[in-house]
């Protein structure tokens, strides 16, 4: 199944639950894992705006995967037990070059070999295909993606309650969260993923984590923004000039 199928068949549900959301509970964190989340997220931000009920700091786009793949398939680079002892920014979109993991800002800082690193971005963007073929196109990684949307929902709830000190990779409104002006002016898109800090009413800050990364990361930035910008002005579109029934 290609992108186009993901969003013909994904883009209705997720508006129609928007909408019942929008009337029904308007306040509600909205965590939205459904692909392409690109352009999920702004159809469901479009929703909310047309309901009068858009508060950027509530809408998430699930992004989680990304990370985890990048902690995993650093191991023999990082020598962890644990993926997650790694913390590895993935910042960007949700979809193939529009995900771009940051190794350079990794903590602890670990080293991967000029020979590994483009195969190791690719899988990173594209460890989906990998599962489907796998699979003999029977599947997807819904295991994995599973445990990611466990990951970052459990980060929310547990911000919500009060707990602090939480940050998590996730696809934002950049606007309406603090700290996100600086990231539209760096990038020039308004929906990007990157950390950012939970609070109790959701998206509390963003973080530029952009400044000081390689030339090999700016070049990936470059062709994550022109693929971002369109997947963005599909799902807008999807919601301003819909489909005939």
């Amino acid at each position: 199944m290609t992108r186009d199928d993901l969003f013909k068949i994904n883009a209705g549900i997720v508006r129609d639950l928007v909408k019942g959301i929008a009337e029904f509970s308007p306040q509600a964190f909205i965590l939205i894992i459904s692909n392409p989340v690109n352009s999920t997220v702004p159809i469901a931000a479009e929703v909310l705006k047309a309901a009068g009920v858009f508060d950027p700091k509530r809408l998430f786009g699930v992004t989680t995967l990304d990370v985890v793949r990048a902690e995993t398939f650093t191991q023999e680079f990082t020598r962890q037990k644990n993926p997650s002892a790694t913390k590895i920014p993935v910042v960007g979109g949700h979809s193939g070059e529009t995900i771009v993991p940051l190794f350079s800002k990794a903590t602890p800082a670990f080293q991967i070999p000029s020979d590994k690193y483009d195969a190791l971005v690719n899988r990173v963007q594209f460890g989906g295909d990998e599962v489907v073929k796998a699979k003999d196109g029977a599947g997807s990684a819904t295991l994995s993606m599973a445990f990611a949307g466990f990951r970052f929902a459990e980060s929310v709830i547990k911000a919500s309650q009060g707990q602090t000190g939480i940050v998590e990779p996730t696809f934002v409104y950049l606007p309406g969260v603090a700290g996100g002006d600086e990231l539209v002016k760096a990038t020039g898109v308004e929906f990007f993923s990157t950390l950012v800090a939970l609070g109790a009413n959701g998206a509390e800050e963003a973080f530029n984590v952009l400044d000081g990364i390689t030339d090999q990361e700016k070049k990936l930035l470059e062709a994550c923004n022109k693929g971002l910008k369109g997947n963005i002005e599909k799902g807008i579109d999807f919601i301003k000039n819909p489909p005939p029934k």
